[in-house]
């Protein structure tokens, strides 16, 4: 049994769904790989996370996600949870090698067809709105074999057919649609540190080949093509009859100035550009963010006067996932490497003086910052003259090496307050005149943390992997049943 609220929450902040306007959404989020399973079942082809999962050294516990949480064949008890926390949206990832095996679609492969059909009729019969990306990291195996993935201009074609085929068989019932989830870290964490499937680097002792000077921002640009493409499909052919949104979800971690420097302002600025801006400015502007066509010259590619076109309005909204903030200054030693973090020649800051910017979560990454959140939203207000805009993740993880007991796993008192003051936060941005529509926690379950396996929790709901992946929600997600149901 749960423990009891008054036990374990703290009542940090008070917030309320009333603070939200009419209408807004509250969601929580999942990815295909990472809670799925049923790797080889159901017709599913190998995606560069099942190659790159299994590759000794690859994952810090050497797990994979072949039954990852076993989503695939408890879908219908995760939906059950979901409804009775009173959620109004899922978001989901379809893992394209379940759709077509290869990537290439040929042939669609009607068992995966049928999955997510199962899925999103199990959803909407429980008052559930589905919320679906396309892809989020797993790329067919086939097409990085065969054409080298994302570096090969010849993929754009080949997501188009793939995003044709679920507009096609699921946007009868599918009205929210995001084409790409944080394209950045599929560009930098896959092509630059090689810390992501498909693990290509210029460092020779984790990668035999990749070029982290030019290889990110080439994925990065066919992915932003292979978006536009699909918008434009989906604009001619489908968002006419189905009624839908398609957009696009992007990470952002804050960037404050360290001081008030003109150059610690600048380094900021140019921070968000290389994270936010990267991929949005092509989409409003129609190029690339100045900042980066002057660091990066002939390393950065170039839109021709069609893509222009194609790319600019392209986005119905913008999705954020956005977890932590950072203070900001100039880098403070030129390196020698070229790389994406190098190329920004910004130095972030966390700790300094026995002070943090904030308290800090199990991974080494994510500090509990939530005015950040606030000043990213105002700055995509500001830059993109007021889109609309979902948070489709924020959360912040536990270590479940530190966890002894299923009571002490379940009375999550630091993750119940993250979220409150996370909330705070985004309705503060929404007073302030942030188009804000949505707000999805991230995640509903523990699940299949990347390269971290599963050392570190996020969910709202523990996963017994010692006991049959039994759910038990945690306190946060009481907190939300409570928050979601009292108007």
């Amino acid at each position: 049994m749960a423990p009891s609220m008054q036990q374990c929450d703290s009542n940090v902040t008070q917030i309320s769904r009333s603070d939200f306007p009419e209408g807004f959404l509250f969601g929580v989020a999942t990815s295909a790989y990472q809670v799925e399973g049923a790797a080889k079942q159901g017709g599913r082809g190998p995606s560069i996370w099942d190659v790159f999962s299994h590759t000794p050294g690859k994952i810090f516990d050497g797990k994979n996600g072949d039954t990852a949480v076993d989503q695939y064949h408890r879908y219908k008890e995760d939906v059950d949870l979901i409804a009775r926390l009173g959620f109004d949206v899922y978001r989901f990832s379809i893992s394209w090698s379940r759709i077509f095996p290869d990537g290439f679609g040929a042939e669609v492969n009607q068992e995966g067809i049928a999955y997510y059909n199962n899925l999103i009729d199990a959803l909407i019969e429980r008052g559930i709105q589905p919320s679906v990306t396309l892809y989020h990291w797993d790329l067919p195996q086939k097409l990085h074999e065969s054409i080298g993935g994302w570096l090969n201009p010849e993929i754009v074609n080949y997501f188009k057919n793939y995003a044709e085929t679920c507009f096609s068989a699921f946007g009868d019932r599918v009205k929210h649609w995001i084409t790409f989830n944080e394209p950045l870290q599929t560009a930098v964490n896959g092509y630059s540190t090689g810390v992501f499937a498909p693990g290509r680097c210029s460092d020779r002792s984790m990668s035999p080949t990749g070029d982290s000077s030019t290889e990110p921002y080439l994925a990065a640009h066919h992915q932003i093509l292979a978006h536009a493409v699909s918008v434009d499909v989906y604009r001619k052919k489908f968002q006419g009859k189905q009624g839908g949104v398609i957009g696009i979800t992007v990470d952002g971690e804050g960037a404050e100035p360290f001081t008030d420097t003109e150059e610690d302002k600048e380094a900021a600025q140019r921070r968000l550009e290389f994270q936010l801006g990267w991929f949005l400015d092509p989409l409003f502007f129609g190029e690339y963010p100045a900042t980066m066509r002057k660091k990066l010259g002939d390393r950065l590619p170039q839109f021709t006067a069609s893509e222009v076109a194609l790319l600019c309005g392209s986005v119905d909204f913008v999705g954020l996932n956005h977890y932590t903030t950072r203070y900001v200054m100039p880098q403070m030693e030129k390196s020698e490497e070229i790389g994406f973090y190098d190329d920004q020649d910004v130095h972030r800051i966390a700790e300094w003086e026995g002070r943090a910017i904030g308290e800090k979560a199990a991974s080494e990454w994510l500090y509990i910052v939530p005015w950040g959140l606030q000043k990213v939203l105002m700055w995509l207000t500001e830059r993109y003259k007021r889109p609309k805009i979902y948070v489709t993740e924020n959360g912040m993880d536990d270590e479940d090496s530190q966890i002894t007991s299923l009571e002490e796993a379940l009375c999550d008192t630091k993750r119940v307050n993250y979220f409150k003051a996370y909330l705070t936060s985004v309705a503060e941005a929404i007073r302030e005149g942030a188009d804000v529509r949505g707000y999805y926690a991230w995640s509903l379950v523990d699940n299949f943390e990347w390269a971290q396996g599963y050392t570190k929790r996020f969910g709202l709901v523990f996963v017994d992997y010692q006991n049959d992946l039994k759910r038990h929600p945690k306190s946060s997600a009481l907190w939300f049943a409570d928050f979601l149901h009292r108007k």
